[in-house]
């Protein structure tokens, strides 16, 4: 459960801070999140790196494996379990 809230918090947070244009030629989307967001974004992926055991040989990479663990489940398109209806779900949020 606190793995899906972490993913969902961090998709709002994208989706708040994404703007147009921002996809480099191989795919990659760059965001700038400015503080105070940023702080939160951080203690996100530090709590995702936590909860989904994420490691690496810096903290940098340790919250790249986090961030990429939670595009996954927190993905923008179809296949997101976030994106998947439920008891209380109200699918006109997306």
């Amino acid at each position: 459960m606190l793995g899906v809230a972490v993913a969902e918090e961090t998709r709002r947070l994208l989706r708040l801070h994404l703007g147009a244009g921002e996809e480099a030629e191989d795919g990659t989307v760059l965001v700038d999140v400015p503080y105070p967001d940023a702080a939160v974004v951080t203690a996100l992926l530090d709590v995702a790196a936590e909860c989904f055991g994420e490691r690496g040989d810096s903290v940098e990479e340790t919250r790249q494996a986090a961030l990429e663990t939670l595009l996954q489940l927190a993905g923008f398109d179809e296949e997101s379990q976030l994106n998947r209806a439920g008891p209380g779900r109200d699918d006109r949020r997306r």
